[in-house]
């Protein structure tokens, strides 16, 4: 049985026990049916680590989702929310998805602090709808982007400053290519992420935006954010590398599936706002058996 809670999200499982295995099968329900622009765990990853794949990447969802879609008071949801994680590392984890996330922190000894700055990322969106400067972006990634990559790299056994450099170019290149895909559902929202200063450079006002009407100058503009996103990911594809060839293809897919969010936003002439660009369903299933071949035959 489910339960429609008061943050207007449909939850988990609350009146029978759950066991780690069944809360791990409930994270990997969950981040399948959120599985969008890319393939979050590959048949590719070793079976030992894709539960807490599932575990980590249900946990970000939700916290995502609890942020845009809650209904209510967000901010309280949120401290509600802190304070579950908070108890569940304890010891006393109540929800599916809880029991399995405080699993994989213990046994992967993942610190709390990336999945804290993930929630307070959530609490900035209830604050803060636009942001003067790429440096106050890149200041929103560090919360809303980077921690995530720190988690994955924590699962795979890696802590050391060079990997999560480049663990963090990988994340602000995702982040950028969400927030440019998604500028036609985001100001609905009352969001623009696209820099004031960058908007200004390019003669763009957020009138325009908001009427969503697309011109030359806004696709100038556009052109300057994908080739800035894809900058980030020239940088992070160097962590491939740096991995273990069992790991590589996920890692691989992650930055993949960000370029093809920007090869998407190229291929509808940069305009995202008239509607959201895509990426289908048959790209990222070409991305993903590639690129396991290619991991396979050791290119």
């Amino acid at each position: 049985m489910t339960a429609q809670t008061g943050d207007g999200l449909r939850r988990w499982p609350i009146e029978r026990p759950t066991t780690p295995r069944e809360a791990y099968r409930w994270c990997e329900q969950y981040a399948r049916r959120h599985d969008e622009n890319f393939t979050v765990v590959s048949f590719l990853l070793p079976k030992k680590l894709r539960w807490h794949f599932f575990a980590v990447y249900a946990f970000c969802r939700y916290t995502d989702d609890l942020g845009d879609e809650a209904e209510g008071d967000r901010l309280a949801l949120l401290d509600s929310w802190e304070q579950d994680l908070r108890d569940a590392v304890a010891g006393n984890p109540r929800r599916p998805l809880l029991i399995a996330l405080a699993r994989t922190i213990e046994r992967k000894e993942i610190p709390l602090d990336p999945f804290l700055r993930l929630i307070e990322a959530n609490r900035m969106d209830q604050r803060v709808s636009r942001f003067a400067t790429y440096d106050d972006v890149l200041t929103y990634c560090s919360y809303s982007a980077t921690p995530v990559g720190q988690m994955v790299l924590a699962v795979l056994g890696y802590t050391d400053a060079e990997r999560v450099a480049l663990s963090d170019q990988t994340c602000i290149g995702l982040q950028l290519a969400n927030f440019w895909q998604d500028v036609s559902v985001d100001i609905e929202k009352g969001r623009i992420y696209l820099p004031l200063e960058d908007l200004q450079r390019f003669g763009v006002d957020e009138q325009q935006i908001i009427d969503r009407r697309f011109d030359e100058r806004y696709r100038e503009l556009m052109k300057f954010e994908v080739a800035r996103a894809r900058a980030c990911f020239a940088e992070g594809k160097k962590l491939e590398s740096r991995v273990s060839r069992s790991v590589r293809t996920d890692i691989r897919l992650y930055r993949l599936g960000g370029e093809a969010i920007l090869n998407a936003i190229e291929a509808a002439g940069y305009d995202t706002l008239s509607a959201r660009p895509r990426v289908t369903k048959a790209v990222k299933a070409r991305l993903a058996v590639v690129n396991g071949a290619r991991i396979a035959m050791g290119i």
